[in-house]
């Protein structure tokens, strides 16, 4: 089916070879709301179930059309779709997951749209899709896990739980040599996990589920475990946790500012994504407060904190609720841009929107077919002529 829509559809070498390209066209934009989207182009990835539309990272504007759209077989999972600069230039990155059974990969497109790098988890570890960042000194911070055979019976498990860590790996990206890592297991407690042990010891716990890491303004790391209700700041130098926002072992005390609610655990956030500094003090979080079965808030939230090193308190100053009072059981993203709006991906909720700096619903649209993005960004995106 041919798009109803200009667009540039580039298939790459790092496609399985047998593997038919879906022909399915690109999701598009419904727009519900606009009184001042900020400027730049929307980039979304479909992760939505089989609904006649294609799956891809694809460029669209913020008036619903598709600028650029890269097809990938159908099954394929692709995350984290976003412009970022490496060695001075601009590029196109994204995490794809193969549903021929190939290794999880990380993606570098310069702006002639060509693959110009990849990237994967090194040390035995498997690439995982949730977090491809290239820092400012041109190395990428990947996320992956490791499974291990481990003994839970201090928490009530048993003896021989095979789980899955949380690594985080920076990567020298041109040799592939793994510069850093740090694994979730010795520096969080598994006692420390949300999520039920299985019922047999050979399945599988993802109990840390790490999906996020960002860096802070002193360059240390931002990890996010969507299973312990936390994320942790983190030593690039030693690995270090340095503190820890949420969780059973909090640093701070959990309080809401008036006109402000917590959830029925009485937290800021839970089951979430995407945690980013504003600055030194404040930061951003994409609130789900559900995982599917669990739900602590009827719907989801992009929250901002305050964090007072000083009294250990983090404060919940602000919070742009899902516009349609929706929850969302999975991903979901918070982008500040440059004028201090918020720009946000509702996950499996398939919408996008922006709010202004003081709350006020600018933009909201929705993916076609029930399509979902993993995260969305608001970027400006110039490519080569």
């Amino acid at each position: 089916m041919a798009l109803a829509v200009a667009t540039v559809a580039v298939i790459t070498t790092a496609t399985v070879a047998t593997a038919a390209i879906a022909s399915d066209p690109a999701p598009t934009l419904t727009i519900l709301t606009n009184t001042g989207v900020s400027s730049g182009d929307i980039f979304a990835a479909n992760f939505g179930p089989p609904n006649g539309y294609g799956s891809g990272p694809e460029i669209l504007s913020t008036t619903g059309k598709v600028i650029w759209y890269h097809p990938v077989p159908a099954g394929t999972s692709v995350t984290d779709f976003r412009t970022q600069t490496y060695l001075g230039q601009p590029v196109l990155t994204w995490s794809q997951s193969s549903s021929f059974g190939g290794t999880p990969t990380d993606y570098i497109y310069n702006d002639h749209y060509k693959l110009i790098a990849t990237v994967k988890a090194g040390d035995g570890a498997t690439t995982d899709l949730h977090e491809f960042l290239i820092t400012p000194w041109n190395t990428a911070l990947i996320t992956a896990t490791e499974n291990r055979t481990v003994n839970l019976a201090s928490i009530g498990g048993p003896r021989n739980q095979v789980v899955t860590d949380g690594i985080v790996q920076e990567i020298d990206i041109r040799t592939g040599k793994v510069l850093f890592q740090w694994n979730s297991a010795g520096h969080v407690p598994y006692g420390d996990s949300h999520l039920p042990l299985p019922g047999k010891a050979d399945e599988g716990w993802d109990w840390f589920h790490i999906n996020a890491v960002h860096l802070d303004p002193s360059g240390n790391l931002i990890i996010n475990s969507r299973y312990t209700w936390a994320f942790y700041d983190v030593s690039r130098h030693t690995g270090k946790v340095l503190w820890q926002l949420g969780g059973k072992h909090s640093s701070f005390t959990e309080k809401a500012a008036p006109g402000q609610k917590l959830d029925s655990a009485h937290e800021i956030f839970a089951w979430q994504h995407d945690p980013s500094a504003v600055s030194s003090d404040l930061y951003t979080v994409f609130d789900d407060e559900s995982d599917g079965d669990s739900t602590l808030l009827p719907y989801s939230r992009a929250v901002t904190i305050s964090l007072n090193f000083r009294s250990h308190v983090a404060t919940l100053v602000r919070s742009d609720n899902q516009p349609e009072g929706m929850g969302t059981p999975a991903f979901g993203s918070v982008q500040t841009t440059s004028d201090g709006d918020q720009f946000v991906g509702w996950g499996e909720s398939p919408l996008v929107s922006e709010f202004s700096s003081s709350g006020k619903l600018l933009f909201n649209a929705a993916f076609s077919g029930g399509s979902f993005t993993y995260r969305a960004y608001l970027l400006p995106w110039h490519p080569a002529s």
